[in-house]
């Protein structure tokens, strides 16, 4: 198949993405599809060629990407594009995507995980893979998951949602409980996040979280084991426990950094029998209940009386050889490849139901 693998954009999670995209490309290449990476932000500036051409360049244009400590400096990347437009979507992205059989979509926050690239895509006929728009949407928005998963019976964290400036902060700061999670409704890769524990940890989060977005969700935190729920094609798979690094939480550099300062992920987690079931019927209740497909991962928290915890789902969750849904598809015995090649041929099975 000719399929295009989106990553890139100018989210947050951006170079995250060029990493599980130009994987995701390479892996499919290996079994013979002519797959073709593409950053959606950058799209083919490089690239001189016939469109059809692309889908047989050397290595599929993947090149080399890496996750560094800190998120990607978006200023830089909107700088170094050289097609000067308000547009989102880089040169020839949708022209060469509507030449492909599939789009697998290697994206992470926002243009990619909120429906925009997929709503885009369904208006042009072009089969992806996920979930689409509207799900995306909702599971994407920290407010309206929440409400979802109350509606379904999925226990979460008692939260309330703000909208906030600078000027609110002193007050805010004398009323919300503590300690709690404060998150930006739209992050991901546990950027836009905050645990604090004192009113100075309050006050210094509200004023650092107000750099990403002005509408927050605070949660009580809840303190227990870090487990994560993948769901594939309609059933869960074996859980992923997380363990950071000793005094710290899965901050972006405990998610992406390897040794000492890297969390320790533990693929089966270490469950009973009713916790096993217990987390894995509650993550397909949110995932149907959302209206997700194909994929999709549930983080949770356990606590010490063996309640889960929901905290939120990731319709596009990460997609290198080691990230936690290859990890769990490793577990059942599934390739890294052959877990990519099924993703793309559920979703196509899933754009055809949608037809």
């Amino acid at each position: 198949m000719k399929i295009v693998v989106l990553g890139g954009g100018v989210s947050t999670e951006r170079q995250v993405s060029l990493v599980t995209a130009s994987c995701v490309c390479r892996a499919l290449r290996e079994l013979g599809h002519r797959a073709v990476f593409v950053d959606l932000y950058m799209g083919l500036e490089d690239y001189e060629g016939k469109l059809e051409d692309a889908f047989d360049a050397p290595d599929g244009l993947a090149g080399q990407a890496a996750i560094g400590r800190s998120a990607p400096n978006l200023r830089e990347a909107r700088a170094a594009r050289r097609l000067k437009s308000p547009s989102r979507i880089g040169r020839n992205v949708l022209e060469l995507c509507q030449l492909a059989d599939c789009v697998f979509l290697g994206l992470h926050g926002a243009d990619g995980e909120d429906g925009k690239i997929q709503a885009a895509l369904d208006l042009l006929g072009v089969p992806y893979t996920g979930s689409g728009p509207l799900a995306s949407a909702m599971a994407m928005d920290k407010a309206v998951a929440k409400r979802i998963m109350e509606s379904a019976g999925v226990r979460t964290p008692a939260w309330r949602e703000l909208r906030y400036t600078e000027a609110d902060i002193p007050r805010l700061v004398q009323e919300l409980p503590l300690p709690c999670a404060v998150k930006v409704v739209n992050g991901g890769s546990s950027l836009g996040v905050a645990l604090p524990e004192t009113r100075g940890q309050l006050d210094e989060a509200l004023r650092e979280l107000l750099c990403f977005h002005s509408r927050v969700i605070v949660e009580d935190k809840i303190r227990g084991r870090e487990i994560t729920q993948p769901i594939l094609d309609d059933h869960y798979m074996p859980a992923v426990e997380i363990v950071p690094p000793e005094g710290t939480y899965f901050d972006y550099v405990a998610k992406y950094q390897g040794g000492a300062e890297g969390a320790q992920e533990i693929c089966p987690a270490r469950l009973t029998d009713e916790e096993r079931r217990t987390l894995g019927e509650a993550a397909l209740r949110f995932h149907r209940a959302l209206g997700l497909s194909v994929y999709s991962r549930v983080d949770f928290i356990l606590d010490d009386q063996g309640q889960a915890w929901c905290l939120e789902a990731n319709t596009l969750p990460g997609m290198t050889p080691i990230s936690l849904l290859p990890r769990s598809a490793a577990a059942e015995g599934m390739s890294y490849a052959q877990l990519c090649e099924r993703i793309v041929l559920l979703s196509l099975e899933e754009r055809k139901k949608e037809a």
